[in-house]
């Protein structure tokens, strides 16, 4: 009897821990299949990238799927598409030769380009083979202690697609080495660079000197200015990254000078930027050897008065002048330079001159105030030597500006506005008279795709326009510039990007959502289908368990405004079971943390997914530049707190709609922007996110950076009586509400971030432990904003967390991190 009883209680005690539910267990050999290393041998090619010519409309690209690599040539007027050769008769070929083994299959072509004649291509295979290194003699005599003399023999070939011949190149021009320091003339005659903060130039012989011996003493270089000076030189953010030691050792390098050249190269402006005033700021590198190290620069926080001061400067070699122009409007206002756009046909040059926007009479720049509410388009008259104010925006709110497009020989402008609420084009005369409104209506005019001047038609890209579909999905279109109905070129819903050939008249269009599979179509200008080019292969995916992700769409928390976002769930999901619910935030104003389109970055989401967790990502009003500008202004001034309550209400939706969510269970991560937003969750609404992990957050935002802080909270400006202007800024930050922690945060950084200081993290370390709240914190050693080589670790201990705090599996991981260790190759 006894023996029964004992038995029903087993009975009862199991159905009582059923009813209560289990803890579940982390899924980690699924979260384990798809790591980065393992998706670069599932996902291959997912877009054509067109490399168009110059002579013709015809493009090349290289595809890859899991059958290896093809190179095409596409003829978009005879609507052909031909393999560039045979990959198996050229591998055979390159195998005579070389005397390597090679298989079509697994041909490793490199440094493709095609030739002037366009129809002989170029290319490099590198071989087993050991060879003298050709600088080996230089390479002694600088430094004769030095031993590696062999390398790997790379044969270069030319392949002439006509007659299907391949011939080797036995004594190659040698390629200029690419000097990073050498801005070039667009005529190649002149090089100009920075060295002991100056500006100096050397001829074309001379530089040829200095590709083969950048130490060669008998090199002549003339010195253009000599008034530059630490932290007010001829060029800007040199070292950053460099520690103090590396900086020092580099002082009488010479450097890259930011300059932009005038077409006919007798001209250069840049801007000259005094920054001796800017408060230092500091990152030590502790496991720098043998001894720890300090990197050291220069950073403005929001609110100091110490801002750097930039200068505008023209230099002729005519009369071998240097102009500081007259451009002061604003205080502590921001100048930019823009440079002329690259043609499409010109992506494989070699050398790609910078510059300047404009013509030989004028160039075009910016002057933004710093509170960025007022902003003007300028250009410099070089004839007459003056400033002239062609475009004045203003608002109550930030202003976002973009490059104009200067046509109809300077002419006319195409310039971008959000001055009626929505992001619009607006084409002006010369003088800065508008002539008309290009685009108008409730969407986001995005981007200036081409321009074709003799007919005289705009083709942009815009999004929101297509009713029925994600607001956020990019399409492109035209429209007349004299005015008229704007023309949809590549309908479907879909997110699309495209490349569009110099004269307009083909396009590539590669579009998809995150529920499809990639594709890509060869258009013409009217929109029409030339041919489809590619579909891409996820079939090794799909064979690893690989599901696609579901779109949603849910309210915020204002009832009215729409959200879209996109939910990943566990590859092995059962609707009959419950499930903790993740969010993965980025909070915005310049983007938000929401895939549009297939990806192959899975980490943050599909990935956590696997655990045993649904993963959710949405905008939030106030995240994103794409919608109307009050979506995009919503949380100016209120940096901290604008997104969280539309977060919670996504949640809560959810939840009703689906009896899988559990949302008594709700965690939350996010990187950056992200981290501080996840954090803040955490403290605002503490009764509903329960657990979070959060990296490289800026918690402080009166620490981070001016320009994000200024321009996404605001600062206020200030005029006295007797016209002095000063800035005020003031801000919510994390650490305000240590106090209302509840849940379990785990907060990340790494050590030498000098994008969102470790500070950050610190200071809100320091106020929960002055709150006496138990909390986890990891610093990643040597590691910057993005954590490097230590992503994959991270990811780890971020699953971990979540599936102890969250999924409530206690059971305590081993010390060995065995899914990243078994993928190592012991070797030694």
């Amino acid at each position: 009897m006894r023996k029964i009883y004992f038995i029903c209680l087993l009975v009862l005690m199991a159905g009582s821990a059923i009813g209560q539910g289990l803890p579940s267990k982390g899924n980690y050999e699924l979260a384990a299949r798809f790591s980065p290393e393992k998706l670069k041998k599932m996902i291959f090619s997912t877009e054509v990238d067109a490399h168009w010519l110059k002579k013709s409309d015809r493009f090349w690209y290289q595809y890859e799927t899991t059958s290896g690599k093809n190179w095409y040539i596409v003829n978009p007027t005879t609507k052909s598409k031909t393999q560039l050769f045979d990959k198996d008769k050229l591998a055979a070929e390159i195998s005579k030769i070389v005397r390597d083994p090679f298989d079509g299959q697994h041909l490793d072509i490199s440094n493709l380009k095609f030739l002037e004649d366009e129809n002989t291509i170029q290319f490099k295979i590198k071989s087993t083979q050991d060879v003298l290194k050709k600088d080996w003699e230089e390479i002694k005599a600088k430094n004769k202690s030095a031993k590696d003399s062999i390398e790997k023999k790379t044969f270069v070939f030319r392949y002439d697609l006509n007659s299907q011949q391949l011939t080797e190149i036995k004594d190659p021009e040698e390629e200029a080495k690419r000097l990073a320091w050498a801005n070039i003339s667009p005529d190649s005659s002149k090089i100009v660079f920075i060295k002991n903060e100056n500006l100096f130039w050397m001829d074309k012989a001379n530089f040829k000197k200095a590709i083969k011996d950048e130490k060669d003493s008998t090199i002549v270089e003339t010195q253009l200015t000599t008034d530059g000076e630490k932290d007010f030189g001829y060029g800007s953010g040199f070292g950053r990254g460099d520690d103090n030691v590396e900086e020092e050792k580099k002082k009488d390098d010479r450097k890259r000078a930011n300059i932009l050249w005038s077409a006919n190269s007798t001209e250069f402006i840049l801007t000259k930027t005094d920054q001796r005033k800017v408060k230092d700021l500091w990152v030590i590198h502790n496991t720098r050897d043998p001894r720890p190290t300090l990197e050291t620069y220069k950073y403005s926080m929001p609110g100091e008065k110490e801002q750097p001061v930039s200068y505008l400067l023209h230099y002729s070699f005519g009369n071998q002048k240097m102009s500081n122009l007259e451009t002061a409007t604003f205080k502590d206002q921001t100048l930019g330079l823009w440079s002329e756009s690259i043609p499409a046909s010109a992506r494989d040059d070699e050398f790609k001159p910078a510059k300047w926007l404009g013509d030989g009479n004028f160039f075009y720049y910016s002057i933004t105030s710093r509170d960025l509410k007022k902003v003007d388009i300028c250009r410099w008259n070089i004839k007459e030597g003056k400033k002239e104010v062609l475009i004045e925006e203003r608002s109550n709110t930030y202003i976002d500006i973009t490059k104009p497009e200067i046509i109809a020989n300077g002419n006319e402008i195409i310039h971008w506005s959000e001055r009626d609420g929505w992001g619009h084009f607006y084409l002006y005369d010369n003088k800065g008279n508008l002539k008309r409104q290009l685009t108008s209506g409730p969407f986001h005019s995005e981007g200036i795709v081409r321009v074709d001047e003799k007919s005289r038609f705009f083709y942009f890209t815009a999004n929101g326009k297509e009713k029925g579909e994600d607001p956020y999905y990019e399409h492109l279109y035209k429209v007349s510039l004299n005015g008229g109905a704007i023309s949809l070129l590549n309908s479907g819903d879909f997110n699309h990007s495209t490349s569009m050939n110099d004269k307009a008249t083909f396009f590539v269009n590669n579009y998809s959502r995150v529920n499809t599979t990639p594709a890509s179509g060869l258009y013409d200008a009217l929109g029409r289908k030339v041919m489809d080019l590619e579909t891409a292969d996820l079939s090794s995916l799909f064979a690893a368990g690989y599901r696609f992700p579901e779109p949603f769409q849910v309210k915020a928390d204002d009832g009215i405004t729409d959200l879209y976002g996109v939910m990943y769930k566990p590859f092995d999901f059962d609707s009959a079971k419950t499930y903790p619910i993740i969010e993965y935030v980025y909070p915005g104003p310049q983007t938000e943390a929401v895939n549009k389109s297939f990806g192959r970055g899975l980490d943050r989401t599909d990935r956590l997914a696997q655990f045993g967790f649904v993963v959710v990502t949405i905008g939030n009003r106030g995240g994103h530049p794409g919608r109307s500008k009050w979506y995009h202004n919503y949380g100016y001034g209120n940096l901290r707190d604008y997104g969280l309550a539309d977060k919670k209400a996504t949640i809560e939706q959810l939840a009703d709609r689906f009896d899988y969510i559990d949302k008594s269970k709700v965690g939350i991560h996010g990187h950056s922007g992200g981290g501080f937003m996840s954090t803040a969750a955490m403290l605002v609404y503490p009764d509903f996110f329960k657990v979070a992990v959060s990296s490289a957050g800026n918690h402080e935002n009166n620490i981070y950076n001016r320009w994000w802080s200024e321009k996404h909270h605001g600062v206020k400006e200030q005029i006295s009586p007797k016209g002095d202007t000063t800035f005020v800024y003031q801000i919510e930050k994390n650490p305000d509400l240590a106090k209302n922690l509840k849940g379990k945060l785990l907060l990340v950084t790494g050590d030498v971030d000098n994008n969102v200081h470790p500070a950050n993290t610190i200071r809100m370390a320091n106020a929960l432990i002055k709150a006496n709240k138990r909390f986890d914190f990891i610093i990643l050693p040597g590691q910057r904003h993005g954590f490097g080589d230590m992503t994959e670790y991270f990811f780890w201990r971020m699953g971990d967390y979540f599936v102890q705090h969250l999924l409530g599996d206690n059971t305590p991981p081993p010390v060995d991190m065995m899914e990243v260790q078994r993928e190592k190759a012991l070797t030694k």
